[in-house]
């Protein structure tokens, strides 16, 4: 069931937060902060409103997915529109392309404007505690959830706590300090003003404890503060059986038919029934529009790809039935698909791909499928109906495996938590498998870990994440072994294209006080 998308309509309309204005002027952080509303009703409207940021181009509804998925190692664009491309090829010459760059700033800063305005002004609204309460958590958890993604394209930004008005000039802030509030934020949303542990249906969606556990669970990991991270991962674990867990068939967690289910931790709940453009009225769009840019010619627009390395690697292991393993045939479309799984199916929305494969023009090129829905439309547009699972159980899983061998424990005890991912599957357990030597020491588990997570979660959005913190992106071995899958690091220079430039607007307008990343 979807419902938040239905509220977030009733919000766009009256609220200062989502003044369409907010989207033309050069700082996403002014605006003005009169009028936000003095009744329980406009508290639950400006939630609303944080919600809503998620259907914005700049999310992962269009492209942030090229951001993390297109230039981590797991895909390539090949888009006509060539300064597109080149922004997951490492090439970036105006600092203010809008589309990869300006847009995610722009739309990031909007959301935390409106959390602001949410956890500045609904703590006077006379209403009841409790609600009040649960309203403050999801704004401090959306707030850090915006900031996480500040911190992983740019590595610095800009702190903004308060609603600002035109007069705001930003400022430096580091990403130790944007850390830190991303941790301040979520301790919140987890006891200062606690999120409920689930919502009822006609709240399904919305921000959870869980969802707030494993967030911070995440910004720990990422920092490398893995005994702290561990501890938020062990509490969804500890849920396994009551909350959360593995549902049985994996491809549900990427089509609309078992949404918000136990493995859903957090999902933008996207649906088809509004179809107009991504503004603020009554008929926004809330449809997810990846799947546009990533379908084949004549059935999208083919600007997104995934890694021939990801298909070989896939087909290196069988599962125990001698089967080839069904992620492969779910993730990825590729030419020879039929002779590996004979019992697909050969029509991918309107196209038989054994027989006009080569009609169309698709060559060797390998299609990103996750997510894909040829049973609904003989085309994609932009209106997916999937939720997009931000954050599901097995993710959570194979993080806390991580953890468990950065805080000494032994590989054989990180392997329960890999083989509860690969027995869903059919695959054997590690050590039974082919990879069975990846348990005789840390190094060589993590190198083994770093594969399962691919197989597992490809275009799901942590593989750029997954890179830096795994050190890939920051010497001359790590960055040979990116080149040996992805030609495009060949461009990539190090302690430099692990970060985005700074939009040049916004250094600009700073007044000197905002300055641009090293090496740019």
């Amino acid at each position: 069931m979807k419902k938040i998308y239905i509220l977030l309509i009733g919000a766009m309309l009256g609220f200062t937060a989502c003044d369409s204005s907010l989207l033309d002027i050069d700082n996403p952080n002014q605006g003005t902060t009169i009028a936000f509303g003095t009744t329980a009703a406009d508290a639950e409207a400006g939630i609303n409103a944080c919600y809503s940021a998620f259907y914005k181009e700049g999310t992962w509804m269009r492209w942030l997915s090229f951001r993390y998925d297109l230039t981590s190692d797991e895909g390539l664009s090949s888009s006509p529109w060539i300064e597109l491309a080149n922004w997951t090829r490492f090439s970036y010459t105006d600092y203010n392309f809008f589309d990869g760059n300006n847009v995610h700033w722009e739309h990031f800063y909007m959301a935390i404007f409106r959390c602001n305005q949410v956890l500045k002004y609904v703590p006077n609204i006379d209403m009841d505690a409790t609600k009040k309460a649960q309203i403050l958590g999801q704004a401090h958890f959306l707030r850090a959830l915006w900031y996480f993604q500040i911190n992983l394209l740019w590595e610095k930004g800009t702190l903004v706590l308060e609603p600002t008005d035109a007069n705001y000039i930003p400022s430096d802030a580091t990403q130790e300090q944007i850390w830190a509030q991303i941790e301040i934020d979520l301790k919140a949303a987890i006891t200062e003003n606690p999120l409920p542990e689930k919502w009822g249906d006609a709240d399904l969606g919305r921000a959870t404890m869980g969802a707030a556990k494993a967030l911070l669970g995440k910004a720990y990991l990422q920092q490398k503060k893995y005994d702290q991270a561990k501890t938020e991962f062990e509490w969804l674990i500890n849920k396994e059986g009551s909350l959360y867990g593995l549902i049985d068939n994996w491809v549900n967690n990427f089509t609309p038919l078992d949404e918000n289910n136990k493995e859903g931790i957090f999902e933008i709940q996207f649906d088809d029934k509004n179809k107009g453009l991504t503004g603020n009225d009554a008929s926004m769009a809330t449809g997810f529009q990846r799947t546009q840019f990533y379908a084949p010619g004549d059935i999208g627009w083919a600007d997104g790809k995934a890694r021939r390395w990801l298909v070989d690697e896939f087909l290196k292991e069988k599962r125990t039935d001698g089967a080839n393993d069904l992620r492969l045939y779910n993730s990825i479309l590729y030419r020879d698909y039929m002779k590996d799984f004979p019992n697909g199916d050969p029509m991918y929305y309107w196209v038989n791909a054994t027989t006009q494969w080569d009609e169309l023009g698709w060559g060797n090129s390998c299609y990103i499928r996750k997510y894909s829905r040829p049973e609904l439309r003989e085309r994609e547009n932009y209106f997916s109906p999937n939720n997009y699972r931000i954050m599901r159980y097995a993710d959570i899983l194979l993080n806390y495996a991580e953890c468990i061998v950065e805080t000494g424990g032994s590989t054989t005890q990180a392997a329960v938590y890999v083989d509860k991912i690969r027995n869903r599957v059919g695959l054997a357990k590690l050590a039974d498998s082919m990879y069975a030597s990846s348990l005789n020491s840390k190094e060589s588990f993590m190198k083994r870990l770093q594969m399962e997570r691919s197989l597992e979660l490809c275009f799901e959005g942590w593989r750029w994440a997954d890179l830096k913190r795994w050190g890939l992106l920051d010497n001359q071995a790590g960055l040979a072994e990116l080149k040996s899958r992805d030609e495009d690091f060949n461009n990539f220079v190090i302690g430099k294209h692990n970060r985005l430039p700074i939009p040049q607007i916004e250094i600009d307008n700073s007044e000197g006080q905002l300055t641009q990343n090293a090496n740019y």
